[in-house]
């Protein structure tokens, strides 16, 4: 199962706010095991259980020439007792990014297929969860002038984007100044004409595999609107190209245009979830869909958990997608900030994490009268309302954990009051202000738990609200501890810009090392994921609240956020370089990536401390300098079949499911993960070793360029690369050299397990091409 969370995915549409909240219904959640996910059919006597599989075959030794007689050939496989089924058993025929099909089967008639000739490999489905007017001008994009007008704001692009669904109608999706749809496009809408125009161009639903494994069949058969009943996909879409839409914000907040990323670019969505659950199946089924319609640029916020790539849906839809020039970005997912708890891992994705930007929706608390204030945040604020200092108390005095978290109040006197209740739990942010509301509470100050650090984020609560950071928490803790009769007030300040330190990691984003392949570096970059306005299909907030007339806006957070942010960016860069491979547009990406705030300190994350390059990359997207990075990493997908074979030891079966053909392993040279010439080195060594790698690099800058070396060594570690200087005489042209790492005895590094730096080449000009160096060191 799949979490909404990326731009590619099988039914990972990862929705989560982070691994220690329940599911929320705007932010992605967490990945669900396998084993919570696999609904089954029904029991019913002594009928085997129905589940679906997809099952990979060889193509035939005739390529069939329509579509039927592609699915004749997948059914063929199907034994005779699925004939006299009452459910349809054959759920996708898929003709681009998998050569199978998906189908419900019972264990013995999948035994009875894996003997027949042309069998590869089978895997069940799995289902996944889900995962602005100011970001633009946070990532410096000006309309008037650069980058942003440059790059024809992406006009003539198709963002192919994976979620639950689109609003049509909706002014983010209007059409003015819109052109055609290019002739390309072999897409098609599903709703009626007059919802999709240029700028909407596609909509289509693939969702069999999700009610199937709810044992729906009726409905697995159905035609089914791609409307958004959730609004994650409204979102998300209206993030990546959204048109211009003045006025607006969410409840009087975060006034402005909201505009997506790649306004001209055309929208084709593929809804691919079912309420909350993406099936592989289905998300296979869009994907070979999409890339035969003739989208650029892939967009999936869904994510599932770590797994083999040839035993992950979104990361073979992903290699066939790459292999047709199609550029694929997807969620890192949001169960940060433990350590290994990534989505999306393969090397030919773009792994998105999320970072909070300099804009802040500001509550403050202030405890007693003329006491000490905390800042928060909040997106609600009552009509008519003017602050009072409410009794305070702090329910988790008695132990309980679920009066903690406030998850149950019974018993509890909180009528009238301010209450205390702390993060996480399971249960969501706003789900705990209805307890409270429902418990005769007056107002909720949400603290979070230690773990969250100071990440806040503003929501649309039921009643008045401040979530605060850890740290402010336990100052209003003492301060409750210490009073008699302790009071608090919360105050509603609104939208401030240009708040420090930004960017800043958030809590939720979820960190490496890589547990599929943990050789390369991910996530590979972060993005503006945080309290992001976007299309909203619904009112927000309580049924009470005063909604300002015209379209409806939401602010949420995750890396189902950031993600549409690159995806839109991917769309710029596109146009603006018709030419770029897929990993040309990401090594331009991650290489000018910038590695500190607006103050000039590096990147910080959640503990308020610097983060790693396992939580940013190669740190956040700047747009305009990914326009002019210099040199690229450049890779085509024959490099990522010798990692598969060579660097990851994947027999050619296995990879022959992800590549989509026949593979002869014995024929590449022998190579690690740090052999592929991404733009990052992950560098996994004993204390005291050594370790050699080379890189490639293509002149897509000036012909005539030179470029000198600047080497910023991991602690404990010495760094060598020759040549020091590359000269350029054309554009194309390529250069490499080599790297040699070499670690201090285990001594001198008292126990040191991690270390960063970072490889730069820059030009006479000033342009910085970064690779970011991550060295885990064993004993």
């Amino acid at each position: 199962m799949q979490t909404k969370e990326c731009t590619t995915t099988t039914s990972q549409h990862l929705k989560m706010e982070s691994k220690r909240t329940p599911f929320f219904p705007l932010l992605l959640l967490f990945f669900f095991t396998l084993s919570s996910v696999m609904a089954r059919h029904p029991l019913k006597s002594n009928r085997e259980p129905l589940l679906t599989y997809i099952v990979h075959v060889a193509h035939p030794n005739t390529p069939p020439t329509t579509s039927q007689a592609r699915w004749s050939y997948h059914e063929s496989f199907l034994p005779l007792t699925t004939s006299s089924s009452a459910e349809p058993r054959m759920l996708y025929s898929y003709e681009t990014v998998v050569s199978g099909f998906a189908a419900r089967l019972t264990e013995k008639e999948l035994k009875a297929i894996e003997f027949k000739p042309g069998f590869l490999h089978a895997h069940p489905d799995r289902l996944v969860s889900l995962q602005t007017t100011h970001t633009p001008n946070f990532l410096g994009l000006d309309s008037n002038s650069g980058f942003w007008k440059a790059s024809q704001f992406g006009r003539g692009v198709i963002i192919g984007v994976l979620d639950t669904g689109i609003t049509p109608g909706h002014p983010s999706f209007g059409d003015q100044g819109m052109p055609a749809p290019p002739t390309k496009w072999k897409g098609r809408c599903d709703f009626s004409s007059s919802n999709c125009n240029n700028k909407l161009i596609g909509a289509r639903t693939f969702v069999s595999g999700s009610k199937s494994m709810k044992g729906d069949a009726a409905a697995a058969a159905a035609a089914i609107s791609p409307a958004d009943d959730d609004g994650h996909g409204t979102h998300t879409s209206s993030t990546a190209a959204g048109s211009l839409v003045t006025g607006a914000n969410v409840l009087g907040n975060a006034n402005g245009s909201a505009v997506g990323m790649a306004p001209l670019a055309h929208i084709a969505m593929y809804k691919v979830c079912d309420g909350d659950d993406c099936a592989d199946s289905d998300i296979l089924a869009a994907m070979d869909a999409a890339v035969l319609d003739g989208v650029d640029v892939l967009s999936l916020s869904l994510g599932s958990p770590s797994a083999p790539f040839y035993a992950d849906a979104i990361a073979i839809g992903a290699f066939a997608a790459v292999e047709k020039g199609v550029f694929v970005s997807c969620a890192a997912g949001n169960s940060g900030p433990n350590a290994s708890t990534l989505s999306n891992e393969a090397p030919w994705i773009l792994t998105v994490g999320a970072g909070e930007m300099d804009r802040t929706v500001r509550s403050t608390v202030v405890m007693g009268d003329g006491g000490d204030s905390v800042f928060g945040e909040s997106l609600y604020r009552p009509r008519n309302y003017v602050p009072v200092q409410w009794p305070l108390v702090y329910p988790g005095a008695n132990g309980d954990p679920n009066a903690v978290l406030c998850g149950n109040l019974t018993g509890i006197d909180v009528r009238g009051k301010a209450v205390l209740c702390e993060r996480g739990g399971g249960i969501a942010r706003i789900a705990k202000g209805e307890t409270v509301r429902e418990a005769g509470g007056a107002a909720m100050i949400l603290m979070n738990q230690g773990i969250d650090g100071y990440s806040t984020l503003a929501d649309a609560h039921v009643l008045p609200a401040s979530h605060i950071s850890f740290a402010d928490g336990l100052l209003v803790k003492a301060y409750i501890n210490s009073s008699a009769a302790p009071t608090a007030a919360i105050s509603f300040v609104g939208t401030l810009l240009g708040t420090p330190p930004a960017p800043v990691i958030t809590s939720f984003s979820s960190r490496g090392p890589s547990l599929a392949s943990p050789g390369i570096l991910k996530p590979d970059i972060i993005g503006p994921g945080v309290n992001v306005l976007a299309a909203w299909p619904f009112p927000v907030g309580p049924p009470n609240a005063q909604v300002p007339a015209g379209p409806t806006f939401n602010i949420i957070s995750g890396t189902s956020m950031s993600t549409p942010h690159l995806s839109g960016i991917a769309a710029l860069l596109k146009n603006s370089h018709p030419d770029w491979s897929p990993a040309a547009v990401k090594s331009a990406m991650m290489t000018s990536a910038t590695i500190v705030d607006m103050t000039g300190g590096l990147i910080k994350d959640e503990t308020g401390g610097a983060a790693d390059f396992f939580a940013v990359g190669s740190g956040q997207v700047d747009p305009s300098k990914a326009d002019e990075p210099g040199l690229v990493y450049d890779m085509g997908t024959g490099d990522y079949v010798a990692y598969l074979c060579s660097a990851l030891g994947y027999t050619e079966a296995q990879v022959r499911a992800i590549a989509g053909r026949p593979v002869d392993c014995s024929g590449y040279a022998k190579m690690t993960e740090l052999d592929l010439n991404y733009p990052s080195f992950t560098v996994n060594m004993r204390q005291g070793g050594v370790v050699e790698t080379m890189r490639t690099v293509t002149n897509v800058g000036e012909a005539k360029s030179s470029y000198g070396l600047v080497v910023v060594a991991p602690f404990g570690v010495k760094v060598t690369v020759e040549p020091r200087k590359l000269e350029f005489s054309s554009v194309g042209e390529t250069k490499s050299f080599g790297v040699r790492f070499a670690s201090a005895n285990a001594t001198k590094l008292r126990g040191m397990r991690f270390s960063g730096g970072f490889i730069q080449w820059v030009s006479m000009k000033g342009v910085m091409v970064r690779s970011p160096i991550a060295v885990t060191l064993y004993p």
